[in-house]
């Protein structure tokens, strides 16, 4: 077992760089890994669409809300303690999510799910940062890490479609137990212990809990807006306590003593551009992946397993750009790579939305460049910002990014599904209203239940009609991810040239 104190051995910096990997990988599949379970998870629970919508977004929802916390108490009591603590919990949400009774069961239980990953998280940067001290090591490293976060997310659909084809739902959730008790003997072997510096700085455990009971809400009042029967009164109400609770959090860490947030490292303008960087790319990542998982088994009818295949371009290339990217910035300026990275992803997404019906290879092509050009933005996007971390603050910071890619990958679900139910609501309208079956506005999956007890002749147009309003809705997604991607880049080129008009040397 090694101490911070001592230096750590060359062999023993790549196993530490396996551990947080393997606990990264976890981390992030379990973010998407649902989007090909849903629909034999939705038939076993009985879930509905909303349920449907929170079993997916509760897991990132608790991860975005308590990341700050858990990345500042880290700083306090060591990171290598909240590393393997976040390993145990984990393990054991994972069993309780596994065999779920319920909808709300496994809402619940993603939620631990939630708690385990946040504890975790910001730890795995904080860990690399201590244990590589070399900057060529470093920017390896991370882009090592980086790789992990989006070939691991793009990854998620394509483990559970394979896991789908010989086991039940719950197995993408048991899956994660034996690799969490690898990783745990692992640690505590190589893992350093982290000595935090002293501080007379107190842990502020109530601004984390106001910030995932503000991000919670909000995202409630955006899937509320976009139902076809909207509940004013909810969404008025959540609106309302989004306000309170992140303008609350957002006084307490202007004015109270012990902040989890200093909002002066925003003024960095290259901190500022990783971190839009991280979000806007999970955003598009997460949302498009749902979207198109869902698109290959509820319109074109592929069992979890063959979308998962159809998917498969996406993780792999996501897994090689990443560590690419880490060599490149050895020679490349890391603030030119960022810019290129993401218009690398816009032009991928932009062939994605043209080509994603036209075939196999071009389908492929497409989603070989996008996961490069998402990769390695979120490669550099985490070296922009770990880059700017003060020594005694690197959980804090470092959960900055990653609350960008948990709430981007909340987001993503949030505002591509509701998005997808808006439209495909809005195109079927008119059918179900002509056929006196308003459910059949509701969702695909609800349009197929219904045609199961319906004459051939009535069961067609309304199959037909509802697979061209889905079709519809995924083309409007396709092309909003464009648009995400293209403020992006505008965004990021801006901060990186007002990074490079103050420090023009460094450029």
């Amino acid at each position: 077992m090694l101490s911070e104190n001592s230096a750590v051995p060359y062999r023993y910096r790549w196993l530490t760089l396996l551990a947080v990997a393997s606990a990264l990988l976890l981390i992030v599949v379990d973010i998407t890994v649902l989007y090909t379970a849903l629909p034999s998870l939705s038939a076993a629970l009985h879930t509905t669409t909303s349920e449907k919508l929170w079993i997916v977004n509760a897991y990132s929802l608790v991860v975005a809300g308590l990341l700050l916390g858990m990345g500042s108490l880290g700083d306090h009591i060591g990171h290598r303690r909240m590393f393997m603590s976040g390993l145990t919990v984990f393990g054991l949400a994972s069993l309780w999510a596994a065999f779920s009774p319920s909808s709300l069961i496994l809402i619940i239980a993603r939620a631990a799910l939630g708690l385990g990953a946040a504890m975790m998280m910001p730890a795995t940067l904080a860990i690399i940062r201590d244990v590589f001290t070399d900057e060529k090591e470093r920017s390896l490293a991370i882009g090592v890490w980086s790789s992990i976060a989006a070939g691991g997310a793009a990854m998620g659909p394509v483990v559970g479609g394979m896991l789908l084809e010989y086991f039940w739902w719950g197995s993408v959730f048991l899956i994660n137990v034996p690799i969490v008790v690898l990783t745990l003997v692992v640690s505590l072997w190589v893992v350093p212990k982290h000595q935090p510096e002293p501080t007379h700085k107190k842990w502020d455990g109530c601004s984390s809990l106001l910030v995932m009971v503000g991000l919670i809400a909000a995202v409630s009042a955006l899937k509320e807006a976009a139902l076809p029967n909207t509940s004013w009164a909810y969404f008025w109400g959540s609106v309302v306590m989004a306000f309170v609770f992140l303008g609350w959090f957002t006084h307490r860490q202007l004015h109270g003593p012990y902040p989890l947030l200093s909002f002066a490292i925003f003024k960095n303008p290259l901190f500022s551009a990783g971190v839009i960087t991280a979000f806007l790319s999970t955003v598009t990542l997460s949302g498009v992946e749902f979207a198109f998982t869902q698109q290959l088994q509820l319109v074109l009818e592929h069992s979890p397993f063959n979308a998962a295949l159809v998917l498969l371009p996406l993780p792999i290339s996501s897994l090689l750009a990443g560590p690419l990217s880490g060599y490149v910035m050895r020679y490349l300026p890391y603030q030119r790579l960022l810019v290129v990275a993401v218009l690398l992803s816009l032009v991928g997404m932009t062939c994605f939305a043209v080509l994603h019906d036209m075939g196999t290879w071009p389908r492929a092509a497409s989603l070989i460049l996008l996961g490069c050009g998402l990769s390695a933005a979120m490669t550099t996007a985490s070296y922009a910002v770990l880059e700017q971390a003060p020594a005694n603050q690197v959980g804090m910071v470092g959960s900055l990014e990653e609350i960008s890619y948990e709430l981007g990958g909340a987001m993503g679900v949030a505002v591509m599904g509701s998005v997808m139910s808006a439209v495909y609501s809005a195109y079927m309208l008119a059918t179900a209203n002509s056929m006196n079956l308003p459910s059949a506005v509701d969702s695909l999956d609800e349009v197929r239940y219904l045609v199961g007890s319906m004459p051939a002749e009535s069961a067609q147009p309304l199959l037909h009609a509802a697979l061209q309003a889905f079709d519809n809705a995924f083309n409007v997604v396709s092309w909003s991810a464009v648009g995400i991607m293209a403020a992006a880049l505008l965004m990021v080129w801006g901060l990186v040239r007002q990074s490079e008009k103050k420090h023009p040397a460094s450029s």
